[in-house]
C-alpha cells in the first residue's frame, strides 16, 4: 500500500525509502555510487546526449544542483562566471545563474528568470523537503540583484504561462536567448539515477544559433 500510495503521488525514490522505513518495512531501492560498475551503461548513456547535444551547452546536475559533467559547448556559458565560482567543490549550477558574479550580470531578462529559478526550486522542496534545498532556497533569495544596464532597466517581462522561460544574455557575440530543457532518465529504480539531470541549454532564435555554432567551429580548431 505505501509502494501503491508513493506511486500514485510520484513521489521521488528517496522519499519512498523513508516511508517505508517509517511503516516497518526495509528500503528497497539501492542508491548506487555514479562510478559504480552497475551504472556503467547509464553513464555511457550519459556521455553519448552530452556528445551528441553540441554544440548545444549541457550539463549533468545531481538532485542539488550540484555539476556532475558537462559537453564542451558548456564553457561558452561559463566564460562569463567568475573563476572563483568554478573552483569550488562542488560547483553548484543555481549559484551560476543567480550569483552577481555569474551568468546573473549579464542576464537581461533577471527577473523573470530570476522568479523562474526560485519557484522550480520551492517547487521541488514542497516534494521532498530536503534541508539542502530549503538553504540553497534561503541563499539564492539574499543574493544581491545586479545593475541592471539602460538596456535591462527598458526590457518588458513577459508572461510566459510556464510555457518556457527563456535565458537571455548579453555576450562580446551579442545578445543570446536560450530555452532550457531538463532530460531525466525513465523508469530508475535506483536512487542515485532517478536523481541525475542533464539541463541542455538550446538556441530560443536563428541569431543564437548562428553565434554558438560559430564559436564552437572555431574552438574545435
Amino acid at each position: 500500500m505505501i509502494l501503491r500510495l508513493c506511486e500514485r503521488l510520484d513521489i521521488p525514490l528517496r522519499e519512498r525509502n523513508v516511508l517505508l522505513t517509517a511503516g516497518g518495512y526495509s528500503q528497497i531501492f539501492p542508491e548506487t555510487p555514479l562510478d559504480d560498475a552497475a551504472l556503467v551503461a547509464a553513464r555511457r548513456a550519459v556521455d553519448l546526449m552530452l556528445t551528441g547535444l553540441e554544440p548545444n551547452p549541457a550539463f549533468v546536475v545531481d538532485r542539488h544542483w550540484n555539476l556532475i559533467d558537462a559537453n564542451k559547448a558548456a564553457k561558452f556559458l561559463l566564460m562569463a562566471v567568475d573563476s572563483s565560482l568554478l573552483e569550488l567543490s562542488p560547483v553548484n549550477m543555481l549559484h551560476l545563474c543567480l550569483h552577481p558574479k555569474a551568468l546573473a550580470a549579464r542576464t537581461i531578462n533577471y527577473a523573470e528568470w530570476r522568479k523562474y529559478i526560485l519557484d522550480y526550486l520551492s517547487r521541488q522542496i514542497e516534494i521532498t523537503a530536503d534541508a539542502f534545498l530549503i538553504e540553497l532556497l534561503e541563499e539564492l533569495k539574499n543574493y544581491p540583484k545586479p545593475k541592471p544596464s539602460k538596456e535591462k532597466l527598458s526590457d518588458k517581462e513577459k508572461d510566459y504561462s510556464r510555457v518556457a522561460v527563456p535565458l537571455r544574455l548579453e555576450t562580446e557575440e551579442g545578445e543570446m536567448s536560450f530555452l532550457v530543457t531538463t532530460t531525466i532518465f525513465g523508469t530508475p529504480i535506483d536512487i542515485t539515477l532517478s536523481e541525475i539531470a542533464v539541463e541542455v541549454f538550446f538556441p530560443a532564435n536563428a541569431q543564437t544559433t548562428e553565434i554558438i555554432n560559430r564559436v564552437f567551429r572555431t574552438d574545435q580548431h
